[in-house]
Parts: structure tokens; C-alpha cells; sequence
């Protein structure tokens, strides 16, 4: 759940790295601006499932905190001290999308699956002989890492008929699968598109959604060739590499709120509306997809 809160964690007791001056001067300042973002999102609830007109406010009091907070923490002597490789700066993204669908996602229950995720890719099976064949199942789940996700957790035991060997296994099972980008190039699309399909292979009514600060491609990729759902931008702009974006000519653009609440708005409506769909129901209708 608290993906960026986790990872300042463990950088405050880290046994070797972070121990000089500047890294634990740097932490303790970060420390208190993430608790107050942290509780100011705590204490906005919703939206939630029904329509209301306080939603789009609620949205853009989200933005406006993560966008406080983004600011304070992209300036430059952090990202310098935290460079990309210790994820600190990426995974806010990846806690603001927790705040954003929390209530939504705990209305409808309250043991929803609601973050990152080891979601379920596939399972076969792997006896080492026929004896261990009917003996027990020898399931194995390959599993695939989600940024972000909305679903469920199924719980499956699996025996062999006539065996007393049980084995028990934990499907994560994700409605939607969100997968956050500080920016997105040609490469991240593709794995990205990869991975929307697996994931559909399995869980035909899921949506696989990207969502990146800001874009890397060029107008020569064709998105309409890829599998994701839908690709959102929140800066609205073209990526440019860290060190100009702290050249006093470079203007960057804010996280848009705009763009949140379409994507706000596309999450609730896959969640509440039917999936309908199958072979009877396109019949009756003459057309089946």
C-alpha cells in the first residue's frame, strides 16, 4: 500500500548506505513532508463508487498534495543524493495511485486487493514422475509483478481424487493492473503491452493501464498496435533527461487534474459497470464481440 513510505523506510535504517551526514540530514527533512502528505490523504476520503459533485474536488485536492509533495521532493540536492536507482522519487507515483483508488476499491469489500501486487500469470504442473503425478498436483503459479493493482485474492486448494495432500495456493487476480512510469519510452511500452496481454489471457475483463509523468516516444510509434487499455500523461509533456530540468530555461509542466479524473473516472466505470460478454449474451445480441 504505502509503496513510497516502504521505501523511505528502509533507507532510514539501511545498516551501510544513507549512514553519511547529508543522507540522514536529507531523510529526516523528507520524513516529516511524507508524514504530513501521507495523513492529509488519510483523512480526504473518496470517491467513491457513486457519482457525486464533491468528486472532482476531492481529485483535485489529491493532485494538489501530491503535487506539493512531488515538488518539495524532486528538487535537485535530493534527486542528486537519490539517484533513479534507489526508486525513492518513482514510487511516489505509485502511493498517490493508492490514495486515489483506496475508498473506491475498500467500498465494494474490504479485504479488496488494493496495491502492488504478485499477481497470478499462469500455472502448470510438474510432478518429477507418474508416482508423484497421482500422488499430489505439483501445481506451480508463475506469478508477474504489478505496480498497482485492483482485484482480488483467491485462495485455492488443490488435491489429487482419493490423495490427502493438500496443496494450498494464493491467486492475486487483478481487475485492473496499473503499471507506473516517471516516464515512458518505446521499450517500457512494449514490455508493458506484454504484459496487458498475459494478464488478459487469464482475466479476459481486466484493464491494463499505463500511467507516466511524462512521455518518451516519438510520433512514429503506432499505439494503436500495443495491448494497454489506455496510456496517460499527468504532465502532459515530453520527457527531458534530469539534469535540464534544473536549468532556469526549463519550465515543467504541473501534474494535470484533468487527466486524473479521466483516469479516476475509467477505473470506476470498469468497476461498476457489468461485464457482460460470453458466447449466450453476444447470440442473443447477433454480434459477439
Amino acid at each position: 500500500m504505502y509503496v513510497h513510505g516502504t521505501n523511505l523506510s528502509q533507507k532510514e535504517i539501511h545498516p551501510s548506505k544513507y549512514r553519511d551526514q547529508d543522507s540522514r540530514k536529507y531523510l529526516v527533512e523528507i520524513r516529516e513532508k511524507y508524514n504530513e502528505w501521507r495523513e492529509n490523504n488519510e483523512k480526504l476520503l473518496g470517491p467513491y463508487s457513486e457519482r457525486k459533485e464533491e468528486d472532482a474536488n476531492i481529485v483535485k485536492e489529491r493532485v494538489r498534495l501530491f503535487h506539493e509533495y512531488k515538488e518539495f521532493l524532486d528538487q535537485q540536492h535530493y534527486a542528486e543524493k537519490f539517484d533513479s536507482r534507489s526508486n525513492l522519487h518513482s514510487s511516489v507515483l505509485e502511493e498517490f495511485i493508492y490514495y486515489l483508488f483506496k475508498d473506491l476499491a475498500k467500498e465494494f469489500n474490504n479485504q479488496a486487493l488494493v496495491g502492488k501486487s504478485h499477481s497470478f500469470k499462469d500455472m502448470f504442473i510438474n510432478p518429477s514422475s507418474y508416482r508423484d503425478m497421482v500422488t499430489q498436483p505439483n501445481i506451480k503459479i508463475e506469478k508477474k509483478d504489478h505496480d498497482f493493482v485492483i482485484g482480488v485474492s483467491i485462495q485455492a486448494n488443490m488435491s489429487v481424487e482419493g490423495s490427502e495432500v493438500v496443496e494450498k495456493h494464493v491467486l492475486e487476480v487483478p481487475a485492473i493492473a496499473i503499471e507506473c512510469k516517471t516516464y515512458l519510452d518505446k521499450t517500457m511500452l512494449e514490455g508493458s503491452s506484454t504484459a496487458a496481454e498475459q494478464l488478459k489471457t487469464r482475466n479476459p475483463n481486466a484493464k491494463y493501464i499505463v500511467v507516466a509523468e511524462w512521455l518518451k516516444l516519438t510520433e512514429h510509434v503506432n499505439l494503436q498496435k500495443f495491448k494497454v487499455d489506455q496510456i496517460y500523461v499527468l504532465r502532459k509533456q515530453k520527457n527531458t533527461d534530469r539534469e535540464y530540468r534544473y536549468l532556469p530555461t526549463y519550465v515543467k509542466n504541473p501534474i494535470y487534474e484533468d487527466v486524473v479524473m479521466h483516469l479516476f473516472e475509467m477505473v470506476r466505470d470498469h468497476l461498476v459497470n457489468d461485464w457482460e460478454g460470453g458466447i449466450q449474451h453476444g447470440l442473443q445480441r447477433g454480434f459477439l464481440l
